[in-house]
């Protein structure tokens, strides 16, 4: 009887599977990164609608609910819905500003959701379309938008580090930027201990170490943990049946290309950060799951969902590529929806802890965006002006948010997201010099007119007058050869 070989199977690296204790662990760590991200939109449009603070307290636990089920479609994935990657789901703060304006109208939160609805069941629908840009995302493209993503998440985690609450008498206080960067210490010195475990879990430890200290330091409060409901279960149309506008539709429409954009630009850099092949079909996969998850969120008192930036920079910084991790804090939201006790815990860690952490998540993610540039090839082309230009025009939104207040509503919505702005600035300068080449010339502009070859200033002081190369050796003014000691390895 003769054996039989059997040919390994090709395993994803998305999809690799990690005991249950530290599955549980690290999804927590991507619960806890995009908590504060997750909890803002309903505060504020809650806030904005003039709800009661149990009312803002159902909210929330909808918003946690619904992010989780988003979660599982995303990373577990069924026939034509889910990119099966690490992404981690919840309410997109891209339609903060439009969901507040329709509740401003008069329309209140039945507008809203009546909004979002059917605006989602469009973007479903043109899901296949978005993905057929996929040839357009190029590394020149990628590396752009991924360092977009993390330059203009920089300015929440500022933010978080000063409190969070701008109004707050000690925004911005020396005993918050000094949680933060205690925070921000202990993760790095955690990230260099020898154990592999504790150095991929250095961000939540040090969320955890940070709240510790804040306890003793009186910047922890974890009074009101114990008032509201334990258990409470998400109900249909909890702010009444959704009602149904045809501007707000319009304008809600404009924030899901926004997001659809957004979503993306988040699977391709996964994709890039795990080492996994995102085609078409995967992107369109992942759109589909988004735009579904968002037409039924206001069936339970949710907003549009889409995939966390921030968590994007969390499989950079600690390497864990599973999707399954994902999966769990996917389970943990649901939790933290069901049992809103639990979710009063976790937002009792204090805003300066987020923000140390974020500092560094944050960051990561535009580290990995300069290593996907790093690839693009730069000569003979015009890749630095496409850089150049979409970098520069996605950040001028971060570094003056009020840049574009004179301009219409539906300008506003799209170009005062820096990630946006930048993507389809990149895309359309992408397509027009390295897709339409009629025109171009290798010395075009200044941006790459200049030599590819650059001597340092130490090696031009060792030259001496007279020297020459010739056959590839350095002759002095005698004549004589002049060895060169090859570059150390360090």
């Amino acid at each position: 009887m003769s054996a039989t070989t059997v040919k390994p199977t090709a395993t994803r690296p998305e999809d690799e599977r990690l005991p249950l204790g530290a599955t549980v662990a690290y999804g927590l760590q991507h619960v806890l990164t995009m908590y504060g991200g997750i909890i803002a939109p309903p505060l504020v449009i809650g806030q904005a609608a003039g709800l009661q603070p149990d009312q803002i307290g159902v909210l929330i636990a909808s918003c946690l609910f619904m992010g989780g089920v988003a979660t599982l479609l995303q990373t577990l994935g069924v026939k034509f819905f889910g990119s099966q990657l690490p992404l981690v789901q919840g309410v997109s703060f891209a339609g903060v500003a439009t969901m507040g304006a329709i509740v401003s109208q008069g329309g209140g939160l039945p507008a809203v959701f009546g909004s979002v609805i059917v605006a989602s069941i469009i973007g479903l629908l043109i899901a296949p379309l978005f993905s057929q840009i996929l040839r357009f995302f190029p590394p020149v493209v990628t590396g752009t938008v991924i360092t977009t993503i993390g330059l203009t998440l920089l300015p929440v985690a500022a933010n978080w580090v000063m409190g969070g609450n701008s109004k707050a008498p000690d925004y911005g206080s020396v005993p918050n930027l000094a949680l933060a960067g205690v925070t921000f210490v202990i993760a790095l010195v955690l990230s260099k201990v020898g154990s592999g475990t504790i150095s991929r879990l250095s961000i939540l430890l040090a969320m955890v170490l940070g709240t510790v200290i804040a306890i003793f330091t009186g910047q922890a409060d974890f009074s009101k943990v114990g008032t509201g409901a334990i258990f409470a279960i998400p109900t249909p149309f909890a702010f009444g049946p959704p009602t149904f506008n045809v501007a707000s539709i319009i304008s809600m429409f404009i924030v899901i290309l926004v997001t659809l954009t957004e979503t993306s630009a988040d699977i391709i850099a996964v994709g890039e950060i795990v080492g996994t092949k995102v085609d078409r079909k995967r992107v369109a996969n992942g759109l589909r799951a988004d735009m579904i998850s968002s037409a039924v969120a206001p069936v339970f008192g949710s907003f549009t969902q889409s995939a966390f930036a921030q968590n994007v920079g969390l499989v950079a910084i600690t390497g864990i590529k599973s999707r399954f991790v994902v999966t769990a804090g996917g389970g943990i939201l649901i939790l933290l929806g069901l049992f809103p006790v639990v979710g009063r815990v976790v937002q009792s860690v204090p805003m300066p802890v987020l923000g140390g952490a974020g500092v560094i998540l944050f960051a990561t993610v535009a580290a990995s965006g300069i290593r996907t540039l790093s690839t693009v090839e730069y000569k003979g082309n015009m890749n630095l002006i496409i850089v150049a230009s979409s970098l520069g025009f996605g950040l001028l939104p971060v570094v003056s948010p009020t840049i574009y207040n004179k301009f219409p509503d539906w300008f506003i919505t799209i170009f005062h997201s820096g990630i946006s702005s930048a993507a389809i600035m990149a895309i359309l300068l992408n397509v027009l010099f390295n897709h339409f080449k009629a025109g171009n010339s290798k010395d075009s502009s200044v941006f790459v007119a200049g030599s590819d070859r650059v001597l340092t200033t130490q090696q031009i002081r060792v030259l001496r007058e007279g020297d020459r190369f010739e056959n590839g050796k350095l002759i002095d003014c005698d004549g004589k050869e002049v060895p060169i000691e090859p570059e150390s390895a360090h």
